[in-house]
């Protein structure tokens, strides 16, 4: 996908990037389990984009309203820096994360998909939704990606933040000079 100068420009600045969870690293699925816990399918490839940020020196977070074991075993295992679960008011996540990191609403990138998300979209400094977002959040969002979320649309939008800053696959498996 091409995207802008403005866009790429913004990419430049990011230092910390938030995802929700259902419906942006999952497809939106709810399973419930017999025992009444729920499970959810997440993207191998997505995870893998996010362990690139976090090598690449990216901060990354998860802003979500509910709140499940298996999210916080997920962010454990991609090494998350931050998890907010049980966030109804998305914005107070963003504010912190911005506080804890002295960071400009501007060096953040969030990614959502749904209504809930529109004030954190409208705040942070690039906006990115997965291709199955609502049209209400697409309308708003600096990057609709291609693929759908749960489907490959947080791979996509880490591979083009590594590339807005020229980082490849090769600078990350380097060792840390150190």
């Amino acid at each position: 996908m091409k995207y802008s100068l403005e866009v790429v420009s913004k990419a430049k600045k990011i230092k910390l990037v938030a995802f929700d969870i259902d419906g942006v690293m999952t497809d939106g699925s709810l399973i419930y389990l017999p025992d009444g816990t729920q499970a959810k399918a997440f993207n191998a490839k997505d995870g893998l984009g996010i362990v690139m940020l976090n090598v690449a020196g990216f901060k990354t977070a998860i802003i979500t309203a509910k709140e499940t074991k298996v999210v916080m075993e997920r962010a454990k295992t991609l090494n998350i820096t931050k998890v907010f679960m049980n966030q109804k008011n998305k914005i107070l996540a963003l504010k912190e994360l911005s506080e804890e990191f002295s960071l400009n609403y501007d060096e953040i990138m969030y990614m959502g998909d749904d209504l809930p998300d529109i004030e954190v979209l409208k705040t942070c400094g690039l906006s990115v939704c997965p291709f199955d977002a609502v049209d209400e959040v697409k309308e708003i969002c600096d990057i609709v990606t291609e693929k759908s979320g749960g489907r490959g649309a947080v791979r996509e939008i880490c591979d083009f933040l590594l590339k807005a800053r020229g980082v490849t696959f090769e600078d990350l498996r380097k060792p840390s000079q150190q």
